[in-house]
């Protein structure tokens, strides 16, 4: 999985210490409306001293706290998943902005948020093509999340632009040969790529710079952070929201509960 899901931890950890301590502030410092009518200031002192020497005797008092608040934030996070992912008129399904390979009229859907940089994005490259040669019925949105490098962005965009002339298997083309790159990818390793393929290549430079490309990844984005997807490749199956390259047999088990009674876990 991508770095942004370390950054993720980073600052949810932060934020636990920060939300921790304003919730105790008002205690070791005796302000409030009520404490400052109720306590003397030497009253407030003492309290704050022994409120910190206890804390100080007990610090796992502050780790159960951080652990209990990364618990709930986590409850919350599951259930906005659990929310959009079953909303169908959520732009997770709507928006335009991801391309459509495998089969377009399929009746599973597989969205596969992604980043051309991704090394874990290139070993799932495998198990995508494979799952929708065994899966005719399977239709897979590619949701480009360039979140590693500023030349993932520029990909994004010659990608964006590549779709608005090329569609189904000429885009799946055009990303198996990007994606499938060892070296770092930027907008001159896809700009060869499209042109290799026969893109009109001067109305793809002008459709790089549309604000709707720049607006589509944006919306990608917005989305990705409403299902608190930190990293790449993530997948949505069923209703459930898959993280990391798991691997063909984890997700071919997946489809086939969704055929099955319509979601990843029968």
């Amino acid at each position: 999985m991508s770095m942004r899901s370390t950054a993720s931890v980073l600052r949810r950890s932060a934020l636990a210490g920060a939300t921790l301590m304003a919730f105790l502030a008002p205690v070791l410092t005796g302000v409030g409306a009520n404490a400052a009518d109720e306590f003397t200031a030497a009253q407030k002192a003492e309290i704050g001293t022994i409120i910190k020497s206890y804390l100080l005797e007990n610090p796992e008092i502050l780790r159960d706290a951080l652990t209990e608040l990364e618990l709930k934030e986590r409850a919350a996070a599951a259930d906005a998943r659990a929310s959009i992912v079953a909303d169908p008129s959520s732009p997770l399904y709507t928006s335009n902005t991801g391309a459509v390979v495998g089969n377009p009229e399929g009746k599973i859907s597989l969205i596969e948020f992604f980043d051309y940089n991704c090394s874990y994005c290139k070993r799932a490259l495998g198990d995508i093509a494979q799952l929708m040669k065994n899966n005719p019925d399977l239709k897979v949105v590619l949701k480009d999340l360039p979140i590693l490098s500023p030349g993932s962005i520029e990909a994004a965009k010659v990608a964006a632009a590549f779709r608005n002339q090329f569609s189904g298997d000429k885009f799946w083309a055009f990303h198996q040969k990007l994606l499938s790159s060892r070296t770092s990818v930027g907008q001159a390793q896809a700009l060869a790529v499209a042109k290799e393929l026969g893109a009109d290549m001067d109305r793809l430079e002008k459709d790089m710079a549309a604000p709707a490309v720049i607006e589509g990844i944006k919306e990608t984005d917005r989305i990705a952070k409403e299902l608190d997807i930190n990293g790449t490749p993530s997948f949505i199956l069923g209703q459930d929201v898959v993280v990391g390259a798991v691997g063909e047999t984890e997700l071919q088990t997946k489809i086939a509960n969704v055929r099955k009674c319509g979601k990843a876990l029968c």
